[in-house]
């Protein structure tokens, strides 16, 4: 059964591009992108907050970036989550990290430069930061209260990416784990009705966090923030009842003809649509 992993964000680029080359001579770059966007506190107050991401781009792609990309730079990136793991040669221990790899890449700056910011914008300058995911749950639900009384709740999704290897045509397949958090009302139903092997669609906004070690090591996690978590494969009564509605549309008999002073589509004159934006107006 297939699943979905994507990410849509806008973001801008905070540091010079560099490009490496892998042994097989495919370039490859990884963009830092800060991710601006709003959110709402558990008191309802909106707060202004900015997401990091690591977006790592392959072959043409990344030879593009490196080409026309700079520190400041607004860009857009369609791509999927892939987190990689490997085990720290001193300590042994086992050592993720979450990133974003694009699919496609907008550069999203006109070509005199980015325009001044507007003194009435706020809301409209949050950035894209999205996440959609359909999957299999992996854990059931856990569910706790914060000091505010305010209900959260986290839960494991896992999808699985399929494709070809390009020189040898040999399908691949690749899981991937996305952490997923839940606050308010949505946590607990979702509590209430969502266990391990269910299958959800999951969509919010990404988000990496760091902390310390007991031993002063710094780690990070990257979990999905989410606003919508949608049970799938399961019975809906409004869905039912439009259904059922259709079908009984369809058994009844047709309707009488059109009247006769009811003018026939052949009389109805052509109606020309002419657009009020001309291409030479266009900024770009």
């Amino acid at each position: 059964m297939f699943s979905l992993n994507r990410v849509h964000m806008i973001g801008y680029q905070t540091q010079p591009v560099e490009i490496r080359q892998t042994p097989g001579g495919t370039s490859v770059v990884d963009l830092n992108l800060v991710v601006p966007y709003a959110f709402q506190s558990e008191q309802g107050e909106t707060l202004q907050g900015k997401a990091f991401q690591t977006v790592t781009l392959w072959g043409s792609m990344a030879d593009f970036a490196g080409q026309y990309v700079r520190p400041g730079s607004q860009i857009f990136i369609g791509g999927r989550l892939q987190t990689d793991s490997w085990e720290d040669q001193t300590t042994h221990e086992k050592r993720s990290k979450t990133k974003v790899v694009a699919l496609d890449m907008i550069l999203l700056d006109p070509k005199d430069g980015q325009v001044p910011m507007p003194e009435a914008a706020k809301l409209t300058l949050s950035a894209v930061n999205r996440a959609d995911v359909v999957g299999n749950v992996t854990r059931d639900p856990e569910i706790r209260t914060t000091s505010g009384g305010k209900q959260v709740l986290t839960l494991g999704v896992a999808t699985n990416d399929r494709w070809k290897e390009r020189s040898t045509g040999e399908a691949k397949k690749r899981a991937e784990f996305h952490n997923v958090v839940i606050w308010g009302a949505l946590a607990e139903e979702v509590g209430k009705v969502v266990h391990k092997g269910s299958r959800v669609f999951v969509s919010g906004r990404v988000q990496t966090r760091s902390w310390e070690t007991q031993q002063g090591q710094k780690r990070t996690t990257t979990e999905i923030i989410a606003d919508q978590c949608s049970l799938l494969g399961v019975r809906n009564a409004s869905a039912l009842e439009a259904v059922e509605t259709s079908a009984q549309r369809r058994a009844a008999p047709r309707a009488t003809p059109p009247a006769a002073d009811a003018p026939a589509s052949a009389d109805i004159p052509e109606i020309q649509y002419a657009s009020e934006v001309k291409v030479e107006d266009l900024p770009f």
